[in-house]
């Protein structure tokens, strides 16, 4: 069963909570970061190279000064203000109309060593060492990882009602997506105990996104665990930042693939080539949409076509035979086209759902690339049954979407340091 407490944590002011919180470090490169950062965003603290002109290495030393020096500039300016007391929130999001209702909550790292919170998906060590720096150095988590635990009634009805009973504490629309992030701080002792009672019987976590932030704050803890010979196990830095959604409300997005050439093949040979595996239907100029399950969407001299993997080529028994991604990158990436390892190869690039198959259709007819295949998306039924049987899904193969605002809520590591009534007038 998991681990969870509630934490006192550090946020904006009301007023200043749309200007400070910003789309994740992973999600800009740094010169839209730079484009896009206001006088107050977070980005100026989680990708502070922008602060330098020109840009600098994002893993250059005087860049993690400057991300430590952002981080208290903006606790100095009160951008960003701790908590007087622990609390449980509850983050919502809404997308195209529909809201999924997340707590965040500070999780424990040894559920994360213990397999307790499960993952998905390999991470990269480089990537890790990165990430475990800037905790360290700030002596926060500055940004929430995104999980998701099977369905409780008795949480959703908590949530529900402190939702209907209680005026959200933001509510803002971000640009430049458009999603709305809605925010209550549950001030009520009682719902914040009875919550860390119900989660005590709950079985596993699972990363929905942000394995790398995940594993690094794992590490973080089992470092300061071998270097503290007092540890006792309730040190904040065994906790780290989560917002934890259940499943059944959160929705994977497709992620797509593009590729450079046909591996020596011309237009008529590769379609010939893909009627040994599927049904090849073309469908002219207009955008088509994957289906079902083994239905795909292929894209290739302005014309978009419908592949369906034939009876035999696919094993819905099996938890990783049964994705799509699996389907295509056996069938028509390795066999056909000869691109191997998707992690490695520079003849594919991967292209989030999020920016529709107009963006596959805008990078074929630029001539960058040869052919696009758009994928039905994975569920969640599938990312836990994989989760559940330690496999591991293919690289780039879900996309959640919406993403967590980094800088709504922060961590930090530091020992119960939340001063008494360090938020004036709002009700802590």
């Amino acid at each position: 069963m998991v681990k969870i407490k509630p934490f006192a944590g550090i946020r904006p002011p009301k007023e200043l909570a749309a200007e400070v919180s910003s789309r994740p470090y992973d999600v800009l490169n740094s010169q839209e970061a730079k484009a896009e950062a206001t006088e107050r965003s977070l980005l100026h603290i989680i990708k502070p190279e922008i602060d330098f002109d020109p840009i600098a290495d994002e893993h250059d030393e005087k860049v993690y000064k400057k991300a430590v020096e952002n981080f208290k500039k903006w606790r100095d300016n009160k951008w960003l203000v701790q908590d007087g007391e622990e609390h449980y929130y509850i983050y919502a999001q809404t997308m195209n109309g529909r809201t999924q209702y997340g707590l965040a909550m500070c999780c424990y790292y040894e559920d994360y060593w213990s397999g307790k919170i499960k993952k998905h998906e390999l991470t990269r060590i480089e990537k890790e060492e990165d990430r475990m720096k800037h905790v360290e150095l700030q002596q926060a988590n500055l940004e929430p990882v995104f999980f998701a635990y099977p369905d409780n009634d008795e949480i959703n009805k908590i949530v529900a009602d402190y939702v209907k009973n209680n005026k959200a504490d933001y509510d803002f629309t971000a640009a430049p997506e458009g999603f709305g992030h809605h925010f209550w701080v549950i001030r009520d002792k009682k719902i914040n105990d009875r919550i860390t009672e119900i989660f005590a019987g709950i079985p596993a976590l699972y990363v929905a996104d942000g394995h790398h932030r995940t594993a690094a704050a794992a590490r973080v803890g089992k470092k300061r665990q071998e270097s503290n010979p007092n540890h006792t196990g309730n040190e904040e830095y065994c906790y780290f930042l989560a917002v934890t959604f259940p499943a059944s409300q959160l929705r994977i997005i497709d992620y797509n693939r593009v590729v450079k050439d046909l591996n020596g093949m011309t237009t008529e040979q590769f379609l010939k080539a893909l009627e040994k595996n599927f049904t090849v239907e073309p469908k002219g100029k207009e955008i088509y949409h994957p289906s079902k399950l083994h239905n795909f969407s292929l894209y290739l001299d302005g014309q978009w076509y419908s592949l369906t993997a034939k009876p035999g080529t696919y094993d819905d028994n099996d938890p990783i035979g049964v994705l799509d991604v699996t389907v295509l990158s056996n069938l028509v990436l390795d066999q056909l086209l000869d691109i191997k390892d998707l992690r490695t190869s520079k003849r594919i690039d991967f292209v989030g759902g999020i920016r529709g198959l107009e963006e596959l259709k805008k990078r074929v007819d630029s001539g960058e690339m040869k052919a696009a295949f758009a994928l039905y998306p994975v569920s969640m039924q599938q990312l836990i049954d994989i989760a559940d049987t330690g496999n591991i899904m293919p690289p780039k193969t879900t996309w959640v979407e919406p993403k967590l605002r980094s800088g709504v809520l922060i961590h930090t590591l530091e020992a119960k340091s939340c001063p008494v009534r360090a938020r004036k007038g709002e009700g802590d």
